[in-house]
């Protein structure tokens, strides 16, 4: 019978009509008189699917559990009709049909899997403990804890203990087999670009974190945590750039490197000299775009550059805050002010002086409670830290001014992948403001603005050619956001120069992949020419199959011909890809690649190897995050080799389940200390 039809008659057995119910509500179970002899208990387990009724004209019936369905009464006890309905019973073999499915969860996909051909494997078992470890950055001991083992029993009654010993060498076994994995998945990259920080552990041992980034197969963004070693002191150029250069030979990314992006220290600039040169021959455009710097580093300089000619009402406020947090007293006569004016801001900002977007956020709090202030110094003689008048106008022109790079800062920590096509668009405001800004009537902005632009001039003044080139890969910008955006960077006759440079790089670089794809087609033409002579015999359908391998060489070798326009002619005569308004947010330049790829299969592999250039270091500071976890106090005695399983293995088993870390943490987040206001009740 049909699953659905029979689904159909079950329902219409079930959904019976109200007479047909309310008889069956008004049935009663057979109930014992007192004064009779007691019946002979009942030992089969068919009772456990039928109940005896008693319908309204005093008639005995049996009635299913399952379906309803009554049958005839037998008072010799015979059960034979009862157990043949059973057999039949559809209600009640979906019913255990449902009850004997197990839902399981395996790498994050949901699957049903029968209780009776369910069998304990302990095995897996252990895998799936060291997963849970490592993603979730327990320790070891936590296998043995009383009460974990008492769930776990208490979840299957086959479970057995695992040891901490055990524990840690199946973490280290997985750490050892995902590597293998990830080594053979990186072995069918065509590039790869790196992002690598710096840590000193609680222990005071420093640490580096090495992060790929490339696209996959399938065309997604990926990242993964390559090496987090201990890099011994002193932390030199030549010490830095030998433990990059080490992890890259382990991995086999030696002659894959497109760029590596680093903070601007100057240990850091000598280190990617010296790698530089070790690995030139390589890199593309001739290693031009080798070094990428660390955007928001870049912009935190610049910022900083431009507060130092407001440092007095910065401390002031700075001060001002410090000194209200100190007691608790003091907040709630703050609240108290606060709420007699009816202001709606409910909480103080502190700052972390080293990250310009905390200070930033300090001084646009600090605004909301300017008439605060005044009266709370009426009530504390104590507080020493007033602002005038004339630097409140100053704090509210300055924060006025400094919106624009809050914009820019949120579009780069907005993004979980922020990569180099996001910049471009944003960076041109920084110059057209600064520009702006440097007349402005204000005597101090327009200082702020002058050291900006020098210091603009210093990181930016010179193409950008990984921001550029990645601005024209993006099918919504081309060469369009070039020349409107240069002008607004540039001056004179440097505008036209610097956009040949970058038309004249784009060509370089794209010849460059036309060429490793030319002498890659070669060589399998080649190599299918040697194998179909060798092949080559009397036999008919040999013949016919190296007829077919003539063919195929003779269309890789028409491939090979270039035609009269190139992709990237193509690619840029057309017109710029425009979003609504709503979807803008949501566009994916590397899917839009995906679904283009055979129309430009070479510009697209140049695409895929550009739109993967992360702009920040957010990628190996989040990893620190997670380490300052691993080692802490109660952890201190891990070797720097099981510190490097923990956060590699977790890194890498993570997206196994789905789960997302923490990212958001290179832009002053965690420098940000929020102070709740109390109001009196």
């Amino acid at each position: 019978m049909d699953v659905f039809a029979a689904t159909e008659n079950l329902d219409a057995v079930i959904n019976i009509d109200e007479n047909e119910e309310s008889i069956i509500n008004k049935d009663v179970k057979l109930e014992e008189n007192p004064f009779e002899q007691k019946k002979r208990k009942r030992t089969s387990v068919i009772w456990n699917d039928f109940n005896e009724i008693i319908l309204p004209d005093g008639t005995k019936k049996v009635q299913c559990i399952h379906c309803l369905k009554r049958l005839a009464y037998n008072n010799n006890g015979a059960t034979t009709q009862y157990r043949r309905h059973l057999k039949g019973c559809l209600s009640r073999k979906l019913a255990d049909k449902k009850q004997k499915l197990l839902a399981v969860n395996e790498g994050g996909v949901e699957s049903e899997v029968a209780i009776a051909n369910f069998k304990y494997d302990h095995a897996k078992v252990r895998v799936k403990a060291s997963h849970m470890i490592l993603v979730h950055g327990y320790p070891f001991n936590m296998v043995e804890h009383e009460v974990f083992n008492v769930f776990m029993k208490t979840a299957t009654p086959y479970y057995q203990k695992i040891s901490c010993n055990t524990a840690r060498n199946d973490c280290i076994s997985t750490f050892e087999l995902e590597k293998k994995k990830l080594k053979t998945m990186l072995g069918s990259v065509n590039r790869v670009s790196l992002t690598a920080d710096f840590w000193k552990s609680g222990q005071k041992i420093g640490y580096m974190c090495l992060t790929c980034h490339f696209v996959d197969s399938s065309w997604k963004l990926q990242k993964r945590i390559i090496n987090f070693c201990d890099v011994p002191p002193p932390h030199s150029g030549v010490v830095i750039s030998d433990a990059i250069f080490k992890s890259l030979l382990d991995w086999g990314l030696e002659d894959k490197v497109c760029t590596i992006t680093l903070d601007n220290a100057n240990n850091n600039d000598a280190a990617l000299r010296i790698l530089k040169d070790a690995i030139k021959r390589k890199l593309m455009l001739g290693g031009k775009i080798f070094h990428v710097r660390y955007c928001a580093h870049v912009i935190n300089l610049l910022v900083q550059d431009g507060l130092s000619e407001i440092e007095m009402v910065i401390e002031n406020v700075h001060e001002s805050v410090k000194y209200l947090i100190a007691l608790e007293a003091r907040l709630i006569k703050f609240g108290e002010i606060t709420e007699q004016l009816q202001l709606p801001s409910k909480k103080l900002i502190l700052d972390c002086p080293t990250r310009w977007n905390a200070t930033y956020a300090m001084l646009a709090a600090a605004l909301e409670f300017r008439e605060v202030f005044p009266r709370y110094k009426d009530r504390d003689a104590g507080y020493n830290w007033l602002l005038s008048n004339e630097d409140w106008d100053r704090t509210e022109h300055v924060c006025n001014f400094l919106y624009v790079f809050e914009e820019v800062t949120n579009v780069i920590a907005g993004s979980e992948y922020p990569i180099a096509n996001l910049f471009l668009p944003e960076v041109w405001k920084i110059k057209e403001v600064s520009n702006e800004k440097s007349l402005d009537e204000n005597d101090y902005i327009s200082a702020m603005a002058c050291k900006m632009k020098l210091k603009f001039d210093k990181y930016w003044g010179e193409c950008n050619f990984v921001m550029d080139i990645a601005a024209v890969l993006d099918p919504r910008f081309k060469m369009t956001l070039i020349n409107f955006s240069f002008p607004k960077i540039y001056q004179g006759f440097e505008v036209a120069r610097n956009i040949d440079r970058v038309h004249d790089a784009l060509y370089q670089l794209y010849n460059e992949y036309v060429m490793d794809y030319t002498s890659s087609n070669a060589g399998q033409s080649a190599s299918k020419s040697t194998e179909g002579s060798s092949s080559f015999g009397g036999n008919n359908s040999k013949f016919k199959t190296r007829g077919r391998m003539k063919f195929d060489q003779f269309v890789r070798n028409a491939d090979n011909i270039q035609p009269a326009k190139s992709n990237l002619d193509v690619y840029l005569e057309e017109g710029v890809f425009l979003c609504s308004d709503d979807s803008d947010s949501d566009f994916d330049a590397l899917e839009w690649w995906k679904a283009n790829n055979l129309k430009f299969r070479i510009l697209s592999k140049m695409a895929s190897d550009i739109l993967s250039i992360p702009i920040t270091t957010v990628a190996s500071e989040s990893a620190f995050f997670t380490g300052g976890r691993v080692i802490d106090v109660y952890r201190a005695s891990l070797s720097t080799k099981t510190v490097q399983a923990l956060l590699c293995g977790g890194d890498w088993v993570q997206p196994l389940y789905k789960t997302k870390k923490q990212s958001k943490v290179e832009l002053g987040s965690t420098s940000i200390t929020e102070i709740a206001i109390p109001f009196p009740k």
